[in-house]
């Protein structure tokens, strides 16, 4: 009796295990029907896309991207080390070990940013004309602003790593010295004393610079508007401002002739309007 006790709970307990095994293979089981194309409901178990794992130099970028959007964005102070790591989906130590902590990543993001900004500037000064390279200038110091204005928010805002590693302020210090010697060689040309080129230079520049951060948050009036009063000040100065400043360079030309051309349909289509408005009034 005991016996037969045992095998009925090993027979059991066998049965039980072939239950299970075929509700597994159930799960998986697709019926000829539905091979076939009929609509039956048909129960799989989902593959998850397998993740894709970053290189080191994919990471740091990242890194880099993240940080510099959080820093246009917020400032150096009111960003930290977890909502880096956060936006990226990794662990704080990841930020660690690619840059030491915010410090090392802020100055990398600020390096890179005035490293840009002053190679589209020095690019840009290729004319003969000196009132040609003041307009190259400005462009391209307006075109940063338009195009990296993250960067640019960042250059321009304070913080404690700015200070130590490089600031707006020595950035329009070594964009001034590309300027210098032209300025210099205009003075000695005029007969004034070319050792005031630096001091006009970091003048000149610093009004562009200021006038970009103005018009980052202005966005008006437009890019080639604000470089031609720009050129008016520098090149005329007060005494001698033109009331209709004209740009001399071939792209200042093109740009203005592109503003009078869209001035020229808006009026066009307010006089339209007008008078569809008194047809049908009338």
């Amino acid at each position: 009796m005991g016996t037969g006790a045992r095998v009925t709970a090993d027979e059991a307990a066998r049965a039980v295990g072939r239950a299970v095994t075929g509700a597994r293979r159930s799960r998986h089981f697709v019926p000829a029907t539905a091979r076939d194309g009929h609509n039956e409901a048909v129960t799989s178990v989902p593959h998850s896309p397998p993740r894709t794992r970053m290189t080191g130099k994919e990471r740091r970028e990242q890194l880099l991207e993240i940080g510099r959007s959080l820093f246009a964005e917020r400032g150096f102070d009111a960003t930290s080390v977890e909502e880096i790591a956060a936006k990226a989906g990794v662990s704080k130590p990841v930020v660690y070990e690619h840059f030491g902590g915010k410090e090392g990543l802020y100055a990398v993001v600020v390096d890179r940013e005035m490293r840009t900004l002053l190679d589209m500037v020095t690019s840009a000064l290729t004319g003969g004309h000196p009132r040609e390279l003041l307009e190259q200038a400005a462009f391209a110091l307006l075109d940063y602003v338009e195009n990296y204005s993250d960067g640019f928010r960042i250059l321009v805002r304070d913080s404690p790593v700015a200070a130590s590693t490089g600031n707006f302020a020595s950035l329009i210090s070594d964009i001034a010295t590309q300027v210098e010697g032209i300025m210099a060689m205009e003075f000695r040309r005029r007969g004034y004393d070319p050792q005031f080129g630096a001091m006009y230079s970091q003048m000149l520049v610093g009004m562009v610079a200021l006038t970009g951060q103005w018009w980052l948050d202005a966005q008006n009036p437009t890019k080639d508007e604000v470089a031609a009063h720009m050129v008016n000040l520098a090149w005329n100065g007060l005494s001698g401002l033109e009331h209709q400043p004209r740009l001399m360079t071939r792209r200042g030309f093109r740009a203005r002739r592109a503003r009078e051309a869209r001035q020229a349909k808006d009026a066009q289509d307010a006089v339209e309007t007008a008078e569809a408005t008194g047809a049908a009034e009338g």
